[in-house]
C-alpha cells in the first residue's frame, strides 16, 4: 500500500516549472527558433498561455481527452491515455509528457507544427501571441 503514494510521488517530482529564459535556452538548443517559420518567441508565448512552462499541467476534456505537458499535447491526437481512443500521431505516452525532461514534447510539437494549421494548433497562441510583437519573450536572456 506504501508503494502507489510513493510512485506518485516520484512522478510529481520529476515535473518542472520553467524560468523563462530557462526554456528559451532548451528550446533554442533543440532547434525551435524559426522552426516551421515560428520565431523562438511564439514558442514562448505559446507555452506560457498553455501550461504557464509547467511541464506537468494536463487539462481533461468534456469528451474525455486531456492536453498533457508544457505544450498541452491533445490525447484525442497526438498521444495515447488510459482515458481516450487516440490517433497517436506522436507516437508516445502522454504520460511521458509531465516529466521535466521535455525532449519528447519538443518532437510532438514540431510534428504538430508541421500541419497545415501551423500553430494555429494552439489555441493559447492564437488568441494571445498570433499577429503580436513577442519581442518580450526573449528580452534579456542572452540567447
Amino acid at each position: 500500500m506504501l508503494l502507489l503514494p510513493l510512485a506518485l510521488l516520484s512522478t510529481v517530482t520529476k515535473a518542472k516549472v520553467f524560468g523563462r529564459c530557462d526554456l528559451a535556452r532548451v528550446l533554442q538548443e533543440e532547434g525551435l527558433d524559426g522552426y516551421g517559420g515560428y520565431s523562438l518567441a511564439n514558442w514562448l508565448c505559446m507555452a506560457f498561455y498553455v501550461s504557464t512552462f509547467n511541464t506537468a499541467a494536463q487539462s481533461f476534456k468534456a469528451d474525455g481527452s486531456a492536453d498533457y505537458g508544457i505544450f498541452q499535447i491533445s490525447s484525442q491526437l497526438w498521444c495515447t491515455d488510459d482515458h481516450s481512443p487516440s490517433d497517436n500521431g506522436c507516437r508516445v505516452a502522454c504520460r511521458d509528457l509531465l516529466s521535466s525532461n521535455i525532449t519528447d514534447d519538443i518532437i510532438c510539437a514540431k510534428r504538430i507544427v508541421r500541419n497545415p494549421q501551423g500553430m494555429n494548433a494552439w489555441e493559447g497562441w492564437a488568441m494571445h501571441c498570433k499577429g503580436r510583437d513577442l519581442s518580450e519573450w526573449v528580452e534579456g536572456c542572452n540567447l
